[in-house]
């Protein structure tokens, strides 16, 4: 296979240089993207899922194919969905020829799906909204047909437990190469996705395959240097008078936090349809509306009353507004290995720089998001100089990353115990909005982030309880349905799960991913209390 980094260049460069007009001459899908009929296709509904024409891939160039539809779209007869079916072809997802083997157990069955999910080093094609990415990968299924940022993290702990440490390896491999060509990983490798990328946890994938093998972590320093860079971009020219730019913000005294973002303030190609009547139905500000909406798609909880100021509805989204508990949490980590890699290659001062930046945030983490009213982590309102009063599992990142003293710690576990932990495992939010990242919803992330969280504190026995519900949930429905799902209903473990603005994937990488893991964890425990009791 012949793969230039050049060709990503390419996309990288043809995406940043075009805004929101169409270009008739440059055969790009991101100026097709602002064109007549990519508006009308999506919103005719030819497509109930907005992603699947995003997905498609011409058959001609885009720029002839602008020119036929305006030739004829006025003529009598005139079809949009046969002209699209004439011209587009549909996303494929690769035949394997998998169907679910009932008399395999929930885990034997995630064993069987990782070669389904596994998808090869990309041929370029220049038709595609498709970045290719050198080396194999795992996506995470449905509707999903690329590598996701954030998801991979989840994935990849369950790869190390399957003995996958080369795939695993594979996808820390390609997020560099995405570093090395963008300056940032995105999204997902779309070229729709380049506005943003997601929560970033390209640190703790270097720490999981390399944490114990510092020639191979050295190779992966200078990318984290650079994802460091990116999301700190700007932060040396903040002042009183402009607090914020980009993704990060200056807080009342001074000290620099970060905030979700999106270079775009028009609607998402890969949900325009429902951007565009969000904003057009409610009559919003369509460039601030855009950009929040865009930017509650970087935090990974797309959609969650966390970003809306009423609490619950979606036409209040303020997401840019907002300083995320996980998103500076994860960040104090980056910082903190930033100074590790130094360290190991002798160089004190740049490790020491680093560490004084993970003080600093770890300092202003407290003072702005310990809500000392709620004892609880709560996410910051930078414009109003207060917590935005919404109480989520993103309060159980500082526990994940042992940046809570033990009583922080104590007071929010009594409250994930008391008010988020249901029969199916944590629930996401407290709110029932019909958003996904709401109630009744858990997704497997935040079970890890959460139980682990427990772990680091001490809290075994109430940790382990918490994994065997949402192990013993997901159990339940692959039984049910012999599919693992995206997210859970962990609150009437009669349904599955609701909510968003598609329907219920299954695949699915993070969740197979996590229940490996949390497996593995449980059954050492088991193993320690059997040899306890042989004493």
């Amino acid at each position: 296979m012949k793969f230039k980094t050049s060709n990503i260049l390419i996309i990288a460069l043809v995406v940043f240089s075009t805004c929101s007009q169409p270009s008739g001459e440059n055969n790009s899908n991101f100026n097709f993207y602002a064109s007549a009929i990519f508006k009308e296709v999506q919103l005719s509904g030819i497509y109930p899922d907005s992603k699947t024409f995003v997905d498609c891939i011409p058959k001609r160039k885009l720029t002839t194919i602008l020119q036929l539809y305006h030739q004829k779209k006025d003529q009598t007869g005139f079809s949009l969905e046969d002209f699209v079916a004439e011209h587009f072809e549909l996303p494929v997802t690769p035949a394997t020829g998998f169907n679910t083997d009932a008399t395999k157990n929930v885990f034997q069955h995630i064993m069987s799906l990782w070669p389904v999910l596994t998808r090869q080093p990309d041929e370029y094609d220049p038709r595609s909204s498709l970045m290719p990415l050198p080396k194999p990968y795992i996506v995470p299924g449905g509707r999903f047909r690329e590598i996701y940022y954030w998801d991979s993290y989840f994935t990849m702990e369950g790869l190390m437990e399957s003995s996958q440490r080369e795939m695993a390896i594979n996808m820390v491999d390609n997020f560099s190469f995405l570093i090395d060509s963008l300056g940032f990983i995105p999204n997902g490798n779309r070229n729709y996705y380049v506005g943003r990328s997601q929560p970033p946890f390209f640190s703790l994938m270097v720490d999981l395959v390399a944490s114990d093998q510092r020639d191979l972590y050295n190779q992966y320093l200078p990318r984290l240097v650079r994802e460091y860079n990116f999301w700190m971009h700007g932060a040396d020219s903040l002042n009183a008078e402009s607090p914020t730019f980009n993704m990060v913000v200056r807080m009342a005294d001074g000290e620099v936090l970060n905030r979700y973002w999106d270079n775009y303030d028009f609607p998402r190609p890969e949900s325009f349809k429902q951007d565009y009547e969000l904003v057009n139905n409610n009559n919003l500000d369509p460039s601030s509306t855009y950009r929040h909406l865009r930017a509650g798609a970087e935090s990974g909880w797309d959609y969650s009353s966390r970003w809306f100021k009423d609490h619950k509805s979606l036409e209040t989204i303020h997401t840019t507004d907002i300083v995320p508990i996980d998103l500076n949490a994860l960040l104090y980590h980056l910082e903190l290995k930033i100074a590790q890699g130094y360290n190991w290659v002798d160089d004190l001062q740049k490790s020491e720089y680093y560490l004084c930046k993970a003080g600093e945030r770890k300092y202003a983490i407290d003072k702005y998001l310990w809500d000392k009213h709620e004892n609880y982590y709560v996410d910051y309102d930078y414009k109003m100089l207060q917590p935005t009063g919404v109480l989520s599992l993103a309060g159980a990142y500082p526990l994940f990353f042992s940046l809570s003293s033990k009583a922080q710690a104590k007071s929010v576990v009594a409250r994930l115990l008391s008010d988020f932990l249901k029969p199916g495992g944590f629930v996401t939010t407290l709110n029932e909005t019909g958003e996904q990242w709401d109630s009744p919803n858990g997704w497997a992330p935040l079970q890890w982030i959460t139980i682990n969280g427990l772990y680091n504190y001490g809290y075994g026995k109430e940790g382990n309880a918490a994994a065997e519900r949402w192990l013993n949930r997901n159990i339940d429905v692959y039984k049910a349905t012999g599919k693992m799902m995206e997210k859970y209903n962990v609150m009437d473990t009669m349904l599955f799960a609701g909510g968003g603005e598609y329907p219920l994937q299954d695949g699915f990488g993070w969740t197979n991913g996590v229940v490996i893991a949390l497996q593995k964890i449980l059954a050492k425990k088991e193993m320690v209390e059997n040899m306890q009791t042989e004493e």
